[in-house]
């Protein structure tokens, strides 16, 4: 790698004053400690406790949707969701292919299938556009159900997922869903803090999914969340993910099969003080932005990926956008051998074997930016 790429190198270490910088670590302060402390002097530190009822009522109230309901993770999160939209087995859930495993794999727990389309390069996420023509051709509306003409499956679902924090075309999206009879389930995993055209993600679909894992904007150590508006659909997800327990006060009575996704009240404690720094955060994601901008302006060859005209965007990964002079696979080795932490974006899901034999559309533009797109150390730092 020529002299621009050391001086970036160089920067980003002297950015953080680490001379190993990781891709994206948690921010704690006193208030994190002395919440879980309360939780483990108290002894409420599982699955019962006054810290998830308020994590999931603060986080409710940040996103701007009547119910959160806190889980372990946001696989979980996103698997209820689908299931509780009326997802079935044998069903078609229609997903980006380019996007983190779990979003297949909670489509998968329900027992329906991953229909892969391709993805935006503006916003990196779902293209509805070309999503439109491609219904057109491959579906038919039965009795207020689409059905893949093919496979003769019906096609339930999109779920549109929000890379790296920036929004998808969510309004064309609610459009094409209406014509199509689809549910929306938005996979927001990504996306605390990102707001499309004044409203934030993952209030949009029918029911959404959050995730707060150690890289994520906010943690609470593992954990998700579903949100919704739809106050039944959030008892029946609250039912289901704490083992769809029938209330007694002491009998153990189930009426359905359940699952023990129950986020611990020690978790939702960490949760409860990284939401009160939440806009702080986001304030110094978009200071990185703006410090990475200018080092980036010094590199040929590649672009740092902005937020969409109609995004308010998180950051949540910092995300470098090569051209065809450059390979994504010496740009990666370069950087992690020289401290800085870089990864490629995700191996897009249609690739991998256990879903190879998937409906897709055609994948031009995923395939594209498969090659092209790095990530650069984002943890959120206060930078002068």
């Amino acid at each position: 790698m020529n002299e621009q790429w050391i001086q970036f190198a160089e920067r980003v270490k002297e950015m953080y004053g680490k001379d190993f910088v990781p891709l994206h670590e948690p921010t704690f302060n006193k208030k994190e400690v002395e919440y879980v402390t309360d939780c483990v002097k108290t002894g409420w530190v599982s699955s019962v406790g006054a810290y998830v009822t308020r994590f999931e009522e603060d986080l409710a109230k940040f996103v701007g949707v009547k119910r959160a309901v806190a889980v372990v993770n946001g696989t979980a999160a996103l698997h209820i969701a689908l299931k509780v939209a009326g997802v079935e087995a044998n069903d078609e859930v229609l997903m980006p292919s380019l996007t983190f495993i779990a979003t297949a794999n909670a489509v998968s727990y329900c027992g329906a299938i991953p229909h892969f389309v391709d993805v935006h390069e503006e916003t990196l996420g779902m293209d509805p556009f070309k999503l439109d023509a491609y219904l057109e051709d491959i579906s038919e509306v039965r009795n207020g159900e689409l059905y893949n003409k093919e496979t003769k499956r019906r096609i339930k679902a999109l779920v549109p997922m929000h890379t790296f924090g920036h929004a998808v075309h969510l309004e064309e999206l609610l459009v094409l869903a209406e014509k199509y009879y689809l549910v929306i389930v938005e996979d927001a995993a990504e996306s605390l803090g990102t707001y499309y055209k004044g409203k934030h993600t993952g209030s949009f679909g029918k029911i959404n999914a959050m995730s707060f894992n150690g890289n994520k904007i906010i943690t609470t150590g593992g954990g998700g969340a579903i949100l919704t508006d739809d106050e039944a659909l959030a008892d029946y997800a609250k039912h289901l993910t704490i083992t769809a327990k029938v209330p007694h006060k002491w009998e153990y009575v189930h009426d359905e099969i359940g699952y023990n996704y129950r986020m611990p009240n020690i978790n939702a404690a960490l949760g409860c003080a990284q939401l009160e720094k939440i806009s702080e955060l986001l304030k110094h994601k978009k200071q990185l932005t703006s410090k990475y901008d200018k080092l980036v302006a010094n590199l040929d060859g590649v672009y740092l990926f902005k937020q969409p005209k109609h995004s308010d965007s998180n950051y949540w990964l910092q995300t470098l956008v090569l051209d065809e002079s450059l390979n994504r696979e010496e740009v990666l080795t370069f950087l992690n051998e020289k401290g800085v932490m870089s990864r490629p974006i995700w191996r897009p899901i249609d690739k991998l074997e256990m879903y190879k034999a998937c409906p897709k559309m055609e994948l031009s533009v995923t395939d594209i930016l498969n090659k092209n797109i790095v990530n650069i150390p984002s943890t959120p730092i206060e930078v002068n």
